[in-house]
């Protein structure tokens, strides 16, 4: 089948990768010069687990091609796939402008029959306005050319999309046209061999599913982290409480890991679109509200406790920050509770120097402007001579660091656990003073018979971390 995708990004570039995968002949219309610069040079312009690799796969058999020229792009694909970004207006609805752009981009220059699917996730009743523009190129060309629109949102993980993709849990297809639904199954059946996943409904159900599971794994993960706070009052483990919650099969094990936030590119912009679709409704949702407070409290967390356990002022401290990205196997930083913690700690007076194995450099300078921030290469250098430790991205190779270079590189063996991956019990046995998230009242001191219990002194007098 010929496909054409608008849109390079992480969506875009995913879903022309894995359809070109599957024999379909994918040409993809980008318009940012510097991106198209690297996909034609054999690059990726993102960090995605095995993307580079299927993309030059599929370039290299020519069923995968990048180009800048609309006309041919529209012109090659029945099927048009619009994956342009939706970033958050400063309402915080979603800006449809570049989606708008795209469908205007199609009508000025189909020619015969498309289908023009919402990849991009867009608040309901989007599906109508795509519609609208196509009609009105059409007429400004005096043109009457059959097409159907149809919404497809995206359910793609960061760090596991392709899986995700080529073995899909779910598809979600809105259409009110036959046509393109039997088109759109002709697609997507190579994907669903072992059993059909392809659900058809209502443009504006379908648009709304996208909107509700996102607002459903923020609303998991603020609910443990308000549990959490219950738990260190008590001297409960969240992590215990995670397990014993997560064996019950009508809840299930995913999206309940407390911890320093939420964030990426997807979670908090469509919390906030939904909300605001609600509010233009003149629907409260006083949930996602607690959602979103819920995670603005964890973000201030680790330097809440940094203070508390420091003294009010970290002014002359070192911070070794572990993780960078918004979540591990992606350079996203987009929304990362990375970027809000590195600036408390500036604006406080401390030295950040952060290691990420993704994040190597820092494009958009939202981090290299900053006096006062250092990027490392490897994780024992962003200890060294550092104060304390935060581990912001639970990255798998921060679970079993080498822990007696981590010891000897930090000045101060205190490690601030924002995503509890290490074992409180081990640290202290290790002569690490431990503060997880949810793990019972205060600290978990260093084991007085470890020779680095008492080997160094605190920047200022001792203060416990008291329980948020």
């Amino acid at each position: 089948m010929k496909v054409s995708v608008i849109g390079a990004g992480y969506v875009g570039l995913v879903t022309a990768a894995c359809l070109a995968d599957m024999g379909n002949s994918v040409i993809c219309l980008e318009v940012d010069e510097a991106r198209l610069r690297i996909l034609n040079h054999g690059g990726v312009p993102i960090h995605e687990p095995g993307l580079e690799a299927l993309v030059r796969h599929n370039v290299a058999a020519r069923r995968l091609v990048f180009t800048n020229d609309a006309p041919r792009a529209i012109a090659h694909g029945t099927i048009v796939f619009v994956a342009v970004g939706t970033p958050a207006a400063e309402d915080g609805s979603a800006d449809l402008d570049h989606v708008l752009a795209a469908a205007a981009t199609v009508g000025r220059h189909m020619d015969d029959y498309k289908v023009v699917v919402d990849k991009s996730t867009v608040p309901v009743g989007t599906a109508d306005k795509v519609r609208a523009v196509i009609t009105h190129e059409l007429a400004a060309r005096s043109t009457l050319v059959p097409f159907a629109v149809v919404a497809n949102p995206e359910f793609l993980k960061e760090g596991a999309a392709i899986e995700d993709f080529m073995r899909p849990d779910r598809i979600i297809v809105g259409s009110d046209d036959e046509r393109a639904t039997l088109l759109m199954r002709a697609l997507y059946a190579p994907f669903l061999r072992n059993r059909d996943r392809l659900l058809v409904m209502d443009m504006a159900s379908a648009e709304l599913t996208k909107y509700a599971s996102n607002a459903m794994l923020a609303t998991r993960i603020s609910f443990m982290n308000e549990m959490a706070a219950v738990a260190e009052r008590v001297g409960a483990d969240i992590e215990q409480v995670r397990l014993g919650l997560g064996s019950d099969p009508r809840i299930g094990t995913h999206f309940l890991y407390a911890g320093c936030g939420w964030g990426g590119s997807c979670l908090p912009k469509d919390v906030k679109a939904l909300r605001r679709t609600a509010a233009d409704l003149g629907v409260d949702m006083p949930i996602l509200a607690a959602v979103q407070a819920i995670n603005e409290r964890q973000r201030a967390l680790l330097v809440e406790r940094a203070r508390a356990r420091f003294g009010a002022g970290l002014r002359g401290a070192r911070i070794a920050l572990w993780g960078l990205a918004f979540k591990p196997g992606t350079d996203d930083l987009r929304e990362a509770p990375s970027l809000e913690i590195i600036e408390e700690l500036l604006q406080a007076g401390a030295q950040v120097a952060a290691y990420d194995p993704a994040v190597r450099a820092d494009p958009a300078r939202l981090l290299t402007r900053r006096e006062g921030f250092s990027f490392a290469d490897d994780p024992v250098a962003a200890a060294e001579g550092a104060d304390a430790l935060m581990i912001v991205t639970e990255w798998r190779e921060f679970r079993s660091p080498d822990f007696d270079a981590l010891r000897a590189a930090l000045r101060h063996p205190v490690i601030f656990d924002g995503r509890n991956i290490l074992d409180p019990g081990l640290m202290a046995s290790l002569g690490f003073e431990y503060h997880g998230i949810g793990r019972g009242i205060g600290a978990v001191r260093a084991d007085p018979a470890s020779a680095w219990a008492t080997s160094t002194m605190p920047l200022r007098p001792r203060v416990v971390a008291a329980a948020s």
